[in-house]
């Protein structure tokens, strides 16, 4: 409330204001002794009291009244008289006019004849004026009043007194100038004069090094406030009116002239000096107060024509650009560093003024053309010079003021951005090398070698010339930035690249220019390596750490801005930009030119070929060849100066040489101006010839331009060697005596046709070139070279195009790009290095940012770099990672089971590996599509994890056929692979591990777990929840097919290093040579390694769950588990039986895949190749995965791939449980019970297993003890084995069965039928016939002669071939190996019966195959005399009367048959000469083991008739 009432409450009346200053003042006065007596106040008033009452006085007598000093001094006072007595009657003050009402105050203060303190009180009288309202916007002759009071305060002088009261005066000067621009309503209407009057007095105050620090930093003070307040006007006024205005201005002044003048501290005894600068600089005036007994404050409105005492009748305008300018104008003359007048003090006020300047209106300067102009060239040519400077201060100051350019100009300063950005990019760089020619201080340098002519800020190595075969010339040597003024420029280029759009401003603006420095590729190559600490002993640890700091957080906030731009931020791009199609072809265009040019500047041939095999040279159908390569190399700014002159100016380049010159318009141009321009395109050879060349080309195209004066082309010539001659004379500092007018005008007298050229054309030349050196490209090195560079860069920065500002995401992809792996690697070095949780923090949102960008971008290749950075960062990887795991405690903690182990508790400690950790696989989480190479390290990690138990249950698991899920096994013992299992269960080998990870060895000792220990392993275990491992796991069964495959390919090389090149590396280290065919048990077993079987089951469990992808997965797995399985016998038990589970399980699902069902059988294959011991340690796993396989209906179609799966089936036969199941599933085929399911592919391969298990039967006879020496010991026919034999024979019989129907079914003629069916069978049973088990024999003896006398065989029984192979096949053989020694003692007394059994059917075979009815003639004579044979050796060896009898009653039948037959007839008459000779060897066949036989039972002829009844009876 108190507020209100104060404003509600009236003011003091004004004229009681002006009547107490008045008082005030001269109370002050008559305190001096000028003004101590009354007479001052009464002789004031003379004049007008004579006039008044119509009394003339003359004016000798008014003078001797008033001598000159009294009467100055009697109107000082008397004006406040006058005024006293003006104001009197007047209600209110405000109606009389201001410039009355200020008179007395301002003559005051304007006369030399005050004091410091009466001057003190006029001018607070003037200040409570502006302060109580009486000097306002609505004052009577404001306009008049302004200027008086603007001329009062700027030329206010005053009797000195002590230094300290007179500052005090200086002071209030400053005061009411403030409260004139800025503390009032009045500050608009000054006019331009007016403004630069106080400006002009408050800068000189600020530059006066004499007065106090107080004062200067008050006055100071109160220019920035000013400023900042006239400099407003520029938003609220039209630009093009104040443009038209400042062009009136500087036509005509109507107010005075618009200038300032500063007047600043000589050196003392200097006195008064007056220096005369070029028309473009302002005049600088220096007072010295030692030479002078009065404080003044004087400007050159002093000398214009301006009278104070004179009331001008017309307002002055309101300021406006014409002030400001002039303003800047004198700063920029002020910041030049070549001025010697101006000190580094006066120039940092200079730049805290021109800062709060450029803050106040920077935004808005563009829109006025002067003042941009300004800025442009003067203000940034001398801002980038003060960069320079060893003054902490001056450089801190300039820094501060080209921010706040940057920032509030950037448009309109493109070249200068670039200049600024490249020097402080070499100045921050890690130092070069010194070299022996290296500059020892920092000056204005030339362009460089082959870049546009770019002033830099920094002295050229005149020796550095382009490195062969580099893509970009070397940069200009500059002295390192170290200590503060590292960190002042590092955090300018900070506060410079904070906008979010910077990064993409550089990148479109410079890298897509090519014309322009690479500017965000040379940024981010900076940063990245400025994260690294610098190998320098000159730099504390702290600038160091700081250095690096900022580096980095330059580098994340570019990440994070483009991050942002992702997520959505970004600015569309506007219209009437480049469009980035342009703009990135531009960019290529860039980089095929910078690689031209540095083949260029390396050899210029080749650099020309390159240029035109890339089209760079762009051949225009209209113009020949020459011209478009004499364009390309004029255009060009890449190329050395120095190599382009010496090229075109060769003998063969002549024609290049004059189109080159040709491109140049000398028209209308001076030929020291023609010559200027054309040595600015290259650099004049060494060469006399060469240079003569030019000059001549150059002499023809100049007289074709008709120049003025000039009669010939041959006086051309002579000039431009003139000029260059002249140039060197004036400008070479090891020239003492310099060519004068005269002597350049006699050496070319009588050159110009016979006729001597004008002295003023002459002398237009001499000055042309005295006053504006010709500088060749590459030449200077000092401030000449920097100013000629910097105009260089002017003209550029006219045809450089306008600066894109735009936070587009367009350019982002080309971008990351470019920098992802420096960037990464830096972050990585980082967050590895620094232990600052800020920067930790801020490393890891750049992993992530990173991570985003990359899976915005698809590049596969940035996750990688990722995951490999923080991986090694995690602490998780290994180099060597042993196959043993020793003992680690197992404590119970937290309600659960906990192992301390090594890693569990370093992991533990290592907080910013645990860091690293989640960071890693959070990133991975869900961005695993992106993942490629980097899966290398993530399974790295995890094989890690899993030898010291922490990872989760679920990644711990190995399923397989038999006992479903179970955990992998840390450790386990090698059991012998020939013991087989006899407790009849369902478990494999893996039984005979330990199936927790720790065992209860007593001979490894458990150590005990420390309290410290357990909490680091309990912090471990925290980390890996929060690493969700187990999600990551199954997020890789989701993941796309290129992605899975690079991370099965990842599994498959890790576990190829620890089992075939360990077993390579070990078995050379044992002398024993690597072969993969070496499977002999005496071979190098490796030993058992845990993670070698982990990565086996991780791969094949990926495999099952992507069935989709299997066929691009297969051949990776496939590849390893066929080099594991070729060469078994070196590894483990537990690997083989898990790579053979692997191969079953995954072709299981491969025989659904059409288009990889031959890679089942060649799994198969494999496995069935086995060696006998490992194939006996996986037969129940084979057993189970084929009868998988077989489920599927139509699978296995082909007799190969039944032959396939018969050999592997018949690898199991060997183990007691497999061959069980085994048989089982082969009687399950050969049932009809659900269908017929034998084929007649399958039909062999049914045979052959059921073989083998008949001859299983056997061999486990040969194993059973002996209890004799001759003898073995045949089991009872409970025997599993045996049992198994009988059966496999029995179903080997019913086989018999499937002949004709498959036949039939297949339209199979009888030979094929034969071959296919009953040839296998027959000699499967024959085989089994001389089996060492009693049981299995007797029984395929008997089926076999069911089947020979049966009617299932298939055949052609008019063709005699097959009854041949019958016997010779089937028969022959079998009694063969009957009368073999070591069969007979595997059961000499069955088999004798067997042999009797045999004899029974040999000769029960041939009845029914040779001479039963129906059977045409055949030649019988061959099976019959082999038959007597063999019942001859059966006879001679067994020599067993029961086998004598049943030979014999044999014989009888087959022989009475025979006879019936007509086949063994006794010699007759009617015989014939076959049967004869059949007959006697029938006859002595007989009688060498039945003497007498064959006429017993067939008599001679006489007894012939008998003896056939008697058979015809029998039969």
């Amino acid at each position: 409330m108190q507020p209100a009432m104060f404003s509600a409450a009236p003011r003091i009346e004004k004229k009681h204001v002006l009547l107490s200053e008045i008082l005030a003042v001269t109370s002050t006065m008559r305190k001096n002794s000028r003004w101590a007596a009354a007479a001052h106040t009464l002789v004031a008033r003379d004049s007008a009291l004579a006039k008044d009452l119509g009394l003339r006085r003359g004016s000798l007598a008014v003078e001797s009244q008033r001598p000159g000093r009294f009467s100055q001094e009697a109107d000082l006072m008397g004006g406040f008289q006058e005024l006293k007595r003006a104001i009197r009657d007047v209600a209110d003050v405000q109606s009389l006019h201001l410039p009355a009402l200020l008179g007395p105050f301002l003559s005051l203060i304007r006369s030399p004849l005050s004091t410091g303190p009466i001057t003190s009180a006029a001018l607070s009288s003037v200040h409570n004026f502006f302060v109580c309202g009486l000097i306002s916007s609505d004052s009577l002759g404001l306009g008049s009043a302004l200027s008086e009071l603007s001329s009062a305060v700027s030329h206010c002088k005053f009797e000195a007194s002590d230094s300290s009261g007179d500052e005090v005066v200086l002071l209030k000067i400053m005061t009411v100038i403030h409260d004139c621009i800025c503390g009032s309503s009045v500050g608009p209407m000054l006019g331009d004069v007016e403004i630069c009057e106080m400006l002009e007095t408050v800068l000189t105050t600020c530059c006066q090094m004499r007065l106090s620090e107080i004062l200067r930093r008050s006055a100071e003070a109160t220019m920035i406030s000013i400023v900042r307040t006239i400099f407003c006007r520029l938003y609220n006024v039209d630009p093009a009116a104040e443009e038209a205005k400042l062009r009136l201005s500087e036509e005509a002044s109507h107010h005075g002239d618009i200038s300032m003048t500063v007047l600043a501290d000589i050196p003392d005894g200097a006195g008064l000096q007056n220096l005369e600068l070029p028309a473009d600089n302002i005049l600088v005036t220096s007072t010295s107060q030692d030479e002078v007994s009065s404080v003044t404050i004087e400007t050159p409105a002093t000398r214009s024509a301006i009278v104070t005492e004179v009331t001008v009748a017309i307002a002055p305008k309101p300021y406006g650009l014409p002030a400001l300018l002039e303003l800047f104008r004198v700063l920029a003359h002020i910041l030049d560093p070549n001025d010697q007048i101006h000190t580094d003090s006066i120039r940092l006020t200079a730049l805290g003024i021109l800062n709060a300047t450029i803050e106040t209106c920077g935004t808005v300067i563009g829109n006025y053309p002067s003042l941009l102009s300004l800025i442009v060239d003067h203000g940034c040519k001398h801002l980038f010079q003060l960069a320079r400077s060893d003054n902490p201060s001056m450089l801190q100051a300039a820094l501060r003021t080209i921010a706040t350019l940057f920032e509030t100009m950037r448009p309109y300063l493109k070249l200068q951005q670039e200049l600024f950005l490249t020097f402080t990019i070499d100045r921050l760089a890690t130092p070069l090398p010194p070299r022996s020619n290296m500059a020892k201080k920092i000056q204005p340098g030339s362009s460089r070698p082959a870049t546009p002519s770019t002033p830099v800020l920094a002295p050229v190595n005149a020796d550095s010339d382009v490195e062969k075969g580099s893509l970009t010339p070397p940069r200009p040597l500059v002295q390192p930035a170290r200590g503060e003024t590292r960190d002042l420029m590092l955090e300018t280029l900070s506060q410079i690249s904070r906008h979010p759009w910077f990064m993409v401003d550089l990148y479109t603006n410079y890298d897509c220019d090519i014309n322009c420095d690479n500017l965000f590729e040379r940024l981010i190559d900076f940063l990245t390596k400025g994260v690294y600490a610098m190998q320098t002993s000159s730099v504390s640890e702290a600038q160091q750490l700081h250095s690096q700091f900022l580096c980095l957080d330059m580098l994340l906030g570019f990440v994070g801005d483009m991050a942002a731009r992702a997520e959505g931020t970004a600015e569309e791009w506007k219209s009437e930009f480049v469009s980035p199609e342009d703009l990135m072809q531009s960019k290529s265009r860039k980089k095929l030119v910078l690689t031209g040019a540095a083949k260029f500047n390396s050899k210029p041939k080749h650099g020309i070929a390159f240029l035109e095999e890339n089209g760079l040279i762009e051949l225009n159908p209209s113009e020949s060849r020459t011209r478009s390569l004499a364009k390309f190399l004029k255009s060009c700014t890449r190329l050395d100066k120095r190599l382009l002159g010496d090229y075109i100016s060769k003998p063969e380049n002549v024609d290049l040489l004059k189109e080159f010159i040709g491109l140049f318009d000398f028209k209308n141009k001076p030929i020291a101006d023609a010559m200027r321009e054309m040595l600015a395109a290259f650099r004049l050879p060494g060469e006399s010839q060469q240079i003569a060349r030019i000059t001549e080309t150059f002499a023809s195209k100049y007289f074709a331009s008709n120049p003025p004066e000039i009669k010939s082309e041959d006086a051309v010539y002579v000039l431009a060697y003139s000029v260059i001659m002249l140039n060197t004379d004036l400008h070479n500092p090891q020239i003492r005596k310099r060519m004068t007018i005269e002597d350049y005008q006699r050496n070319l007298r009588g050159v110009n046709g016979g006729e001597n050229f004008s002295p003023e054309f002459l002398q237009s030349i001499y000055d042309s070139i005295r006053k504006r050196e010709i500088i060749m490209p590459e030449e200077h090195t000092g401030q000449l070279g920097f100013e000629y560079a910097w105009k260089e860069l002017l003209a550029r920065a006219r045809q450089s195009g306008s600066f894109v500002m735009c936070n587009t995401s367009l350019f982002d992809c080309d971008m990351f790009k470019a920098m992802w792996k420096s960037v990464i690697s830096a972050i990585a070095h980082a967050f590895i290095s620094f232990d600052d949780e800020y920067i930790i923090q801020r490393a890891i949102s750049g992993f992530r940012q990173c991570a985003t960008l990359a899976g915005r971008f698809n590049l596969p290749d940035v996750f990688d770099f990722i995951v490999v950075a923080l991986s090694q960062a995690t602490g998780l990887l290994t180099d060597n990672l042993p196959a043993h795991v020793p003992n680690y405690p197992v404590v119970d903690a937290e309600g659960q089971s906990v192992t301390v182990s090594s890693l569990a508790v370093r992991f533990g400690t290592n907080f910013k590996g645990q860091l690293a950790a989640v960071i890693l696989f959070n990133i991975v989480n869900g961005n695993g599509n992106a993942l490629r190479e980097g899966w290398t390290q993530i399974f790295e990690m995890f094989q890690n994890l899993f030898m010291h138990s922490l990872l989760p249950t679920r990644m711990l698991q190995m399923e397989d056929f038999l006992g479903g899920v179970t955990m992998i096994p840390l450790r386990g013992s090698q059991p012998s692979r020939h013991v087989q299992r006899n407790d009849g269960g369902l478990l494999s080998t893996l039984s005979s591990y330990l199936m927790t990870p720790y065992g209860s060895s007593s001979e490894n000792l458990i150590p005990e777990a420390t309290d410290s220990e357990v909490e680091s392993t309990l912090c471990t275990i925290d980390c890996i929840k929060s690493c969700r491992l187990d999600e990551l796991y199954g997020q890789i069964m989701q993941l796309d097919a290129e992605a899975l495959v690079a991370a099965v390919k990842a599994l498959e090389a890790l576990a190829h290093e620890r089992t075939v090149t360990k077993l390579k590396e070990e078995t050379d280290d044992v002398s024993s040579p690597y072969n993969p065919s070496l499977t002999n048990e005496g071979s190098y077993v490796l030993t058992y390694d845990p993670v070698a079987v982990f990565l086996l089951e991780t791969m094949v469990s990926i495999a099952c769950q992507t069935p989709q992808h299997l066929e691009d997965l297969w051949p990776i797995i496939f590849e390893h588990l066929s080099a594991l399985l070729s060469t078994a016998a070196h590894y483990s038990v537990l690997l083989i039986e898990r790579a053979v589970v692997a191969l079953l399980r995954l072709c299981v699902i491969l025989v659904q895949k059409g288009a990889l069902r031959d890679q089942v059988y060649l799994s198969l294959d494999i496995i069935a190749n086995l060696p006998p011991s490992v194939a006996n340690s996986v037969a129940e796993h084979v057993t189970a995965g084929v009868s998988l396989i077989l489920q599927r209906e139509g699978i296995v179609s082909t007799q190969t791939e039944w032959n396939v799966i018969g050999a592997t089936l018949r690898t199991t036969i060997s183990h007691s449980e497999a061959a069980r199941y085994t048989f089982s599933l082969v009687g399950s085929i050969t049932s009809e019970a659900q269908g017929q399911k034998v084929t007649q592919n399958n039909f062999p391969c049914l045979v052959a297993i059921l073989d083998d298990f008949a001859t299983a039967a056997g061999a486990s006879i040969r194993t059973q003890p002996q209890r004799s020496r001759r003898a073995l010991h045949q089991p009872a026919t409970e025997s599993p084995i045996v049992e198994r034999g009988r059966k496999a024979v029995d179903l080997l019989s019913d086989l018999k069965r499937f002949i004709a129907p498959l036949s039939a079914a297949s339209n199979l003629p009888p030979a094929d039928a034969w071959r296919q069916y009953c040839l296998p069978l027959l000699s499967s049973l024959g085989r089994q016939s001389t089996n060492p088990s009693r049981l299995v024999r007797n029984v395929a003896i008997v089926q076999l002669q069911r089947l020979l006398l049966g009617f299932q065989l298939v055949y052609d029984e008019r063709d005699h071939g097959y009854v041949e192979e019958i016997f010779n096949s089937v028969i022959f053989p079998l009694i063969d190996d009957l009368l073999k020694p070591q069969i007979y003692h595997l059961d000499p007394s069955g088999i004798s019966e067997t042999r009797l059994r045999a004899s029974t059917l040999l000769c029960k075979a041939f009845m029914h195959f040779e001479v039963r009815d129906g059977r045409g003639k055949a030649d019988v004579r061959v099976i019959w005399i082999e038959i007597l044979d063999l019942l001859d050796r059966l006879v001679g060896v067994e020599q067993s009367e029961q086998l004598y009898e049943a030979v014999s009653e044999s014989l009888k039948n087959a022989v009475l048959v025979m006879n019936a037959a007509d086949i063994l007839v006794p010699p007759s008459e009617r015989c014939n000469e076959q049967q004869r000779t059949f007959w006697s060897a029938t006859h002595a066949r007989l009688e060498r083991f039945l003497p007498g036989f064959l006429a017993e039972v067939i008599p001679p002829p006489e007894a012939a008739e008998p003896a056939v009844t008697t058979a015809t009876t029998k039969t």
